[in-house]
């Protein structure tokens, strides 16, 4: 609430919610939509907007990938909204595997809806993409969120021409994380990963205003990320 009040976002969307109710908040000033995981206590996102969208629909449409509650879309009058929570590969990467179909799907979803408005992809995208967006590239090469493949996932959204809007501003800046580990007090050296993005569609290029990681905001072992557009 300190953070909604203080930051006052026109769209709030989050990831690993790991509910599976519709909590009683006191946000008059926000439309909000939620997607549960089957599984109690799991993944799970949500969408809080001040602005009522158009419409809102959950999952990518396919039974495989829609269990989880990891995806919702809003649309609005110029750009669709993609809010995703990506699957993380595990800790002895056991779903590598549905990671890389995922991953494959979800493009393939993008493409789609790309076709009806550009988009705004917001969310953990559980991946560093570059040795640049992680402080210990060396040492998590064969670590879930810095593998080849997940990298290379994650370049194909790139190479569809989907801007990660953050390395757009910021092409060169270094020591720039949004999650740190729990453990060995990483957050406090700054031995992070980014893996939360903004990415969005090359019409909205001249919309990106500002792309930010508030690595201030505590509370998660996450950093939330912020993207201003304008004329928007």
């Amino acid at each position: 609430m300190q953070f909604i009040n203080e930051q006052e976002p026109d769209i709030l969307c989050l990831q690993e919610t790991k509910i599976n109710h519709e909590p009683a908040l006191n946000l008059p000033q926000y439309n909000v939509y939620f997607n549960h995981a089957n599984q109690k206590g799991y993944s799970g996102t949500a969408i809080l907007s001040k602005q009522k969208p158009l419409s809102v629909s959950y999952g990518m449409n396919e039974p495989l990938h829609d269990q989880e509650g990891r995806i919702i879309c809003a649309e609005y009058d110029k750009f669709i909204l993609i809010n995703v929570y990506t699957p993380n590969a595990g800790r002895d990467l056991s779903r590598l595997k549905y990671r890389q179909e995922w991953d494959a799907h979800f493009l393939s979803f993008l493409k789609q809806k790309q076709k009806q408005k550009p988009l705004i992809i917001c969310g953990d995208l559980n991946v560093a993409h570059n040795e640049i967006d992680i402080a210990r590239p060396k040492q998590n090469e064969h670590n879930a969120g810095f593998t080849k493949e997940e990298r290379e996932g994650f370049q194909k959204y790139i190479d569809s021409n989907f801007i990660d809007t953050f390395r757009y501003l910021h092409p060169n800046e270094k020591d720039q994380y949004s999650w740190w580990s729990y453990m060995f007090n990483a957050r406090a050296k700054n031995i992070g990963w980014r893996i939360d993005y903004f990415l969005t569609s090359q019409k909205l290029k001249d919309n990106i205003k500002t792309a930010q990681i508030l690595a201030h905001i505590q509370g998660s072992d996450h950093a939330p990320v912020l993207l201003t557009l304008e004329n928007i």
